[in-house]
């Protein structure tokens, strides 16, 4: 009787616990990434979960948006977001705190007020607008680089976009060639469910991650990898002149470039070598680092050492703003 009372009990505790890890924190149901042999890997396609009470949306191109037509509708102004986890805003980020959205719905209003100005006017001076939707798509991933990015855009095009927003931090100037390794080994590249919410947890937070020798040695590519990626962005470049599109390269700085000492010696020289690059390509390029040593209380708008909390989207959404017209 009273050994059944035990099984009982801790069986209560398990249910218990395994539906509070799900409805409060969303474990059991983490984004799950497919291979791709150009790309190196994608969010899987069609997924919609909640972690830390924060929807996330993945659409059928494997972007962090709803879903889409392949080409925009009559009237409708697209802009195809480019980047890592900076850009997909992660666990962290509400799908409607994204920079992607933020920006959508930023340009949205920007276009309606434009619009309420020009009907106050006098017929006769009047324009009909030609714009009337804007939909700003987010293709991202964790931990993409240049390659990664030029990669997708190869692989399924630029869905008919106005602008392409290549947004880039300091470290992606250094990153390695697409690959597929981390998908199912790395437990922050899953490919499949896991057994259990509490299975998940135990994984994540609990078990040591297990060394994957083929990573570390992919990740000591040698040679120039920052002309490398430099050339990448020039073949991204290209695409959007080859298709009519305009080209937006950002660059977001480390937490730790912020004020003095700055950026280390080496990623100084990156950083030059970036700005000398768009400005040799005749590529907008918008740096964001003295901006946001211009900006008070600037580390306020960092979720840790490289990615930004809502409230950074936010900054950066305004900035883009300032480029990004209908």
């Amino acid at each position: 009787m009273v050994l059944l009372a035990i099984v009982t009990l801790l069986g209560a505790i398990v249910i218990g616990l395994e539906v509070g890890l799900r409805s409060l924190f969303g474990f059991g149901k983490p984004l799950l990434y497919v291979a791709d042999p150009q790309v190196g890997y994608l969010l899987a396609p069609n997924q919609k979960t909640r972690r830390f009470g924060n929807q996330i949306l993945i659409n059928q191109y494997s972007m962090r948006s709803g879903a889409i037509a392949p080409q925009p509708t009559q009237g409708t102004f697209r802009v195809l977001l480019l980047g890592d986890s900076i850009a997909n805003g992660g666990w962290w980020t509400d799908q409607q705190q994204t920079i992607s959205a933020l920006l959508q719905k930023a340009l949205l209003s920007g276009l309606q007020s434009s619009d309420r100005k020009a009907s106050d006017r006098k017929s006769s001076d009047r324009k009909s607008s030609v714009t009337s939707e804007v939909e700003v798509l987010n293709a991202s991933a964790n931990s993409w680089g240049p390659r990664n990015e030029l990669a997708y855009l190869q692989r399924f095009g630029s869905f008919g976009a106005k602008w392409i927003v290549l947004l880039i931090n300091t470290d992606d100037l250094f990153a390695t060639a697409p690959t597929s390794i981390p998908v199912g080994r790395d437990r922050n590249y899953p490919d499949h469910r896991p057994t259990s919410a509490i299975v998940e947890t135990w994984n994540r937070y609990l078990v040591k991650p297990k060394p994957i020798p083929e990573l570390e040695a992919w990740q000591k590519e040698g040679g120039d990898r920052v002309g490398i990626n430099l050339e990448a962005i020039r073949q991204i470049q290209a695409y959007a002149t080859q298709h009519q599109t305009r080209l937006l390269v950002v660059m977001t700085p480390l937490l730790r470039e912020l004020g003095t000492p700055g950026s280390r010696d080496y990623e100084q020289k990156a950083r030059q070598r970036l700005q000398e690059f768009t400005q040799q390509s005749n590529i907008t390029y918008l740096d964001l680092l003295p901006i946001l040593n211009q900006t008070k209380d600037a580390k306020s708008l960092y979720q840790d050492h490289i990615h930004f909390n809502p409230k950074g989207n936010q900054f950066i959404t305004q900035n883009l703003f300032n480029f990004i017209q209908p």
